[in-house]
């Protein structure tokens, strides 16, 4: 059974769920099927299908991987932040702590969670040019996004974590992945959610990041972007 959303409300309030995941209630592999099933139907480029979903739910195998996401978790560091970065993550009041606080609470409970979600692809791309990393990940993303999606329709939340990063190769001899052949591409918590109620995140405004022709400058309105076609 799937919650009556429209599309549009499934799209708009998919979001990442941390504080609200039900650690207590585990996840059918039913559910879980499903949401692969769906998820293989996404655009793969060149209809290679090269994407693969490694689900753990045993107990002993989540207290390992859990282990290895929280040691992995204070050496994930992104690229330094902007100036715009900061004006965009703060630009709804708050937004950035709440991820932050949600953070911090994943990572407290990470070992209660029933299910993780590691979605994988084949062929490595870490020397490789920016047309095969396209390529490789352009048919991987669609593929975990519809997942997310499948997942909210259920009832379920997930958040697209990528802390698995800098302890790749240990996840994997830990999950009989044969590492310099499938690429782990994220990490994903998956569990019922507390309440289905979700909205839309608050964003910053499309003409921040819709160029219409040509670029043109954040936070200007092209004549051609305000007259339409």
């Amino acid at each position: 059974m799937t919650l009556d959303l429209t599309p549009d409300q499934l799209l708009s309030t998919t979001r990442a769920v941390r504080k609200r995941l039900d650690l207590d209630r585990p996840v059918p592999r039913s559910l879980i099927e499903e949401c692969v099933d769906l998820a293989t139907q996404a655009p793969t480029g060149r209809n290679r299908q090269r994407w693969h979903f490694v689900v753990v739910t045993e107990a002993a195998q989540r207290r390992a991987v859990a282990d290895i996401f929280l040691r992995a978790l204070p050496l994930a560091t992104g690229h330094p932040l902007t100036e715009r970065d900061a004006w965009r993550m703060n630009y709804a009041a708050g937004s950035t702590e709440r991820v932050f606080d949600g953070l911090r609470h994943l990572a407290a409970n990470i070992h209660r969670v029933p299910a993780f979600v590691i979605p994988g692809v084949e062929g490595r791309t870490d020397q490789a040019p920016v047309t095969v990393q396209a390529g490789a990940w352009g048919s991987i993303l669609p593929a975990v996004w519809s997942f997310m999606l499948a997942a909210r329709a259920r009832g379920l939340g997930t958040t697209w974590t990528t802390a698995q990063g800098p302890l790749e190769r240990e996840l994997a001899a830990v999950l009989g992945v044969p590492y310099d052949e499938i690429m782990l591409a994220a990490f994903l918590p998956l569990a019922y959610t507390i309440g289905t109620d979700f909205r839309p995140a608050r964003r910053i405004p499309r003409e921040h990041v819709l160029h219409w022709d040509r670029w043109g400058k954040p936070g200007a309105v092209t004549r051609a972007a305000a007259d339409g076609p």
